[in-house]
């Protein structure tokens, strides 16, 4: 008996050793995980997104909704761009010149050609220069703001709300009655600025805008119905500093205000390689210089750890799928089973088919379905299958599998023309 006890007191220890040597490993490989992406970032909110899938590889905090400042204005340049001309004219309002520093300094009355405005606005980040584009584009700010919104909806983002042109903190109540401040998530924004370099139509003309280091331009006057300078002059310095700290600096927009701290919204090119980073609230005065420390990290740590895969890599060798059974299908010969052969083909409205930026230790997952059986007539271009590539289990890109053929079903004409095939054959 005493023996019996001290097994089972010895068997309960084995266990209660194994147990605790287990979860110290768990824990220890969780902490190893962690620390090897924790990236000690100023910022409250950020995101490195990758700006071709719209994957975002890495984030903290990345769908808190928070204040944005003047990166706000990235949205209101690439809707100037796409529903506006260039060599508009653009007339100031007493309330576009009411606007608070930092202002170009325009004046009721005059008028500035748009693209002179968008230079102004990105690269000194004008807060008049936005207010007279919103009123132009959109008849007034509500307007643009309403546009402003939709367009953002479009893109995808669904925590982002609109009020004003030039990011200035401001709350207004929606039409459900809801008071909703003047804000977005850094995922959102993300998604804003790789629209605007990676698929508006107008993505050129971003570029070359918010890339140019100096801009000078002149105020207009109306006479005998033509445009003249009206004698005011003026230069506008790019304040995006990180367009000259790493190799590859795309595009960018910095911001401040009480509410929002320091912002930023920055993209980097290189070999094939596109990165955005967003961040927000990263410091308060007097810490401006956060956020090109931040930007920088995780611009380097984008570039060690992730490199371009494309679904080509893992797509599924048509040779390896069987022809599928076609029960009640007309064949050659009586007494045979109706088989109809198969192909893939893309999926014509799949997202994201062309690759993605992968970690080291990631890899794309394919998961093939196709019915055993079908049922006859069955027509060319059927589908009776996908092909799934998943990631991290989502799904990433989908393809068709489809018939190549068609199978008629038996029918009394093919019975009788394969028992009069049989009888003259014998």
């Amino acid at each position: 008996m005493i023996h019996r006890l001290e097994r089972i007191k010895a068997g309960l220890i084995l266990i209660v050793v194994l147990t605790f040597t287990a979860l110290t490993t768990a824990v220890r490989a969780q902490e190893s995980t962690e620390n090897s992406t924790n990236l000690q970032l100023y910022a409250q909110s950020a995101i490195l997104m990758d700006a071709g899938s719209g994957r975002i590889l890495y984030e903290k905090n990345g769908h808190e909704i928070r204040p944005m400042a003047s990166t706000t204005k990235i949205m209101t340049c690439i809707l100037a761009l796409e529903y506006g001309s260039l060599d508009d004219y653009v007339d100031v309002s007493s309330y576009a010149a009411g606007m608070p520093k930092v202002k170009l300094g325009v004046q009721p009355g005059e008028k500035y050609r748009l693209k002179d405005l968008l230079y102004s606005l990105m690269l000194e980040s004008h807060n008049d220069s936005a207010a007279a584009i919103a009123e132009h584009i959109g008849g007034s700010i509500e307007g643009f703001a309403s546009m402003m919104n939709q367009k953002a909806s479009d893109i995808g983002c669904f925590d982002t709300f609109f009020i004003t042109p030039n990011g200035l903190d401001a709350t207004a109540v929606t039409e459900s009655g809801e008071t909703k401040s003047h804000s977005t998530t850094a995922a959102d924004l993300a998604r804003i600025m790789s629209y605007c370099i990676m698929d508006s139509p107008k993505k050129e003309e971003f570029l070359t805008i918010t890339r140019t280091p100096s801009y000078q331009f002149s105020a207009y006057k109306e006479k005998d119905g033509e445009m003249i300078p009206n004698g005011r002059n003026f230069n506008c310095s790019n304040h995006n500093a990180f367009l000259s700290m790493m190799e590859g600096a795309l595009s960018g927009k910095t911001g401040f205000t009480g509410n929002a701290g320091y912002c930023y919204v920055g993209s980097l090119q290189r070999d094939d390689r596109t990165f955005v980073v967003v961040l927000l609230a990263c410091g308060w005065p007097n810490n401006r210089t956060y956020k090109w420390s931040d930007t920088k990290k995780l611009m380097e740590y984008g570039l060690d750890n992730f490199e371009y895969h494309s679904l080509e890599e893992v797509k599924i060798d048509e040779d390896s799928l069987n022809p599928v059974l076609v029960e009640g299908g007309q064949t050659e010969r009586l007494g045979e089973s109706a088989y109809v052969p198969v192909k893939i083909v893309d999926k014509e409205d799949a997202e994201n088919t062309e690759g993605v930026l992968l970690a080291k230790n990631e890899k794309f997952e394919v998961k093939r379905e196709l019915k055993n059986s079908l049922e006859a007539p069955v027509e060319e271009g059927t589908q009776v299958g996908t092909v799934s590539y998943l990631l991290n289990g989502e799904v990433y890109g989908v393809d068709y599998i489809v018939t190549t053929g068609n199978i008629d079903k038996i029918d009394f004409k093919w019975c009788l023309a394969q028992i009069l095939r049989y009888y003259i054959i014998c």
